[in-house]
């Protein structure tokens, strides 16, 4: 009998997705495209790390970038195909924090 084994793909994807700041950099662009400015003020990231999540999702294929010849430089970064198929994964993790995750805040009314 064969020990089970984690598929690779499976912990690609998760190995992707719970990289620090990933998921609510995916998050935000789910409503559409957004400048760095924009992304980076949503979320306490350096723009150091910012820069370097997105070019990594860049590479994953589920963030694409595309710069605007304007004076100045506008970048808009927006979810590819691939990235907004991780909608429904995204909407059913929130149904099921709303469920079952509790945070400081749900504890402190608790105590109320």
């Amino acid at each position: 009998m064969e020990a089970n084994t984690i598929c690779p793909k499976f912990h690609k994807a998760v190995e992707i997705l719970s990289k620090r700041w990933n998921a609510l950099i995916i998050n935000q662009l789910m409503s559409g495209s957004q400048r760095f400015c924009t992304i980076n003020s949503s979320m306490p990231i350096s723009g150091r790390l910012l820069s370097e999540r997105l070019k990594e999702l860049e590479n994953e294929g589920i963030v694409s970038r595309e710069v605007f010849p304007e004076v100045p430089v506008r970048v808009e970064y927006t979810l590819t195909e691939k990235g907004l198929a991780l909608q429904n994964v995204f909407k059913e993790i929130n149904q099921w924090a709303s469920v079952w995750v509790r945070t400081a805040e749900d504890r402190k009314e608790d105590e109320m």
